[in-house]
Order: C-alpha cells, then sequence, then structure tokens
C-alpha cells in the first residue's frame, strides 16, 4: 500500500475513533510513520486530505456499484443495491457522513455516478413493467430516503434501534414505486405506459423513424405523469 493510500485509511480510523469527528493531520502523520512536510506534499492541507477521504470512499463505494453483475429480475437488484448502499455506511461511519455531508459547497462528481448507477437499474425495472413512475423520479426517492437511513444509522445508533428499519422503510418505498410482477389477468396502466417508453428508449424499433418515435416517446411521457 502506498503512503497517500496509508494516509487516507489512517484519516479514516482516526476519525471513526474521534467523538467530536475530526482529527489532527499531526496524528495522521504519525500513526503512518511520516512527517507533516509528506502530508503537506500530498493533501495540501487538512482539508485537502479530508476532501481525498471523500473521494476515496466513493470510489469504494462506486466500485462495488460498479462490480455488480445484473441479475434476471431488476427488482431484486434494486433491493440487493439499497441493502450494500446501508452496508456501506456501517462499515465506513466516518466515511459516509463525509461523503454526504451538506456542507460541500460542490457535490462530488461521484456522487452523479451513483445515481446514474442507481437509475440504470429502474430503467430496467421499466422495461420489465414494473414500474410506476418515471426512472428520474423513481431514483431521486430512492437515492434521497436511502441516505436518509443511512445517515440516521451511523449517526444515532442509539435512537434508531430497530435493526429491521432499513428493510422497512425500503419496502415501504418500492411499493409505493413499483407494481407487482404483470401477469395476463394484471394490468398497470402506468406501468406499462413507462415499459413501452422504456424499450424504445432501448431499442428504436425499424418500423418507425426517428422523429415518429420521438412523438410517440413525447406522448407516452405525457401519458405517464
Amino acid at each position: 500500500m502506498d503512503v497517500r493510500t496509508q494516509m487516507l485509511e489512517a484519516a479514516e480510523a482516526l476519525l471513526d475513533a474521534s467523538p467530536d469527528r475530526d482529527i489532527a493531520t499531526r496524528a495522521v502523520c504519525e500513526a503512518v510513520g511520516v512527517g507533516a512536510p509528506m502530508l503537506y506534499r500530498l493533501f495540501g492541507d487538512k482539508n485537502g486530505l479530508l476532501s481525498a477521504v471523500v473521494d476515496y470512499g466513493f470510489e469504494r463505494y462506486l466500485s462495488t456499484k460498479r462490480a455488480a453483475e445484473p441479475s434476471a429480475d431488476p427488482v431484486t437488484d434494486l433491493r440487493t443495491g439499497w441493502d450494500t448502499h446501508v452496508a456501506f455506511a456501517r462499515a465506513h461511519p466516518a466515511v459516509y457522513r463525509l461523503m454526504f455531508s451538506p456542507s460541500f459547497s460542490a457535490v462530488p462528481n461521484a456522487a452523479a455516478e451513483a445515481m446514474g448507477l442507481l437509475r440504470e437499474v429502474l430503467v430496467r425495472c421499466a422495461e420489465a413493467g414494473r414500474l410506476r413512475v418515471d426512472p428520474d423520479t423513481a431514483a431521486q426517492v430512492i437515492m434521497a430516503t436511502n441516505i436518509g437511513v443511512a445517515l440516521n444509522l451511523v449517526t444515532q445508533s442509539e435512537t434508531y434501534t430497530d435493526p429491521e428499519l432499513s428493510h422497512r422503510v425500503r419496502d415501504a418505498v418500492h411499493a409505493s414505486l413499483l407494481t407487482e410482477a404483470p401477469s395476463p389477468a394484471q394490468h398497470d396502466g402506468a406501468a406499462s405506459v413507462l415499459q413501452l417508453a422504456a424499450r424504445l428508449r432501448a431499442d428504436q424499433p425499424e418500423a418507425l423513424t426517428p422523429a415518429e418515435t420521438a412523438l410517440l416517446l413525447e406522448w407516452l411521457d405525457k401519458l405517464a405523469r
């Protein structure tokens, strides 16, 4: 492990152990066995170090999302994605608080990638006829509630003691956004509209011109609202 990574992991360990959620740069240097000039050369200052800790956290978080192999059931993948998000927060509480801190002057680009990966799963749900709302709206609802649950679990564990809390919230949110598995006897109009729109975007039919496809998508989007 290179010195930079050692310092990032030392900073995370110190943050986890800190009662006031703060660290001293001297402590980070001592943990790795280097002098302060090394920290300043690699990160500039304490704020640069904390910013790098956030980037390092997002990279580890996203690596699990990127590596996830899609299953045959996108709804199962959606549930798994929620659970891995909460598991990451519990495994890296201090870094997670920094990753989703409202004090950022600019939201890290990695947060947009995380939203994009979630949206990809929701598009697959729409293509399967399982989504009640458009993928963008669903992604916003799920990400907001997933982060909210995870932050409360890692910052107020003494208050949020229900071991099933995450699953209860997950299932309630998903129930509001997803339909039951479609069958010949059951038909959800909104889900069918979203399903057709998702499939058109994924694979334009040869029988339609691009203009005709765009017009049809416009009509479908209006019907889905």
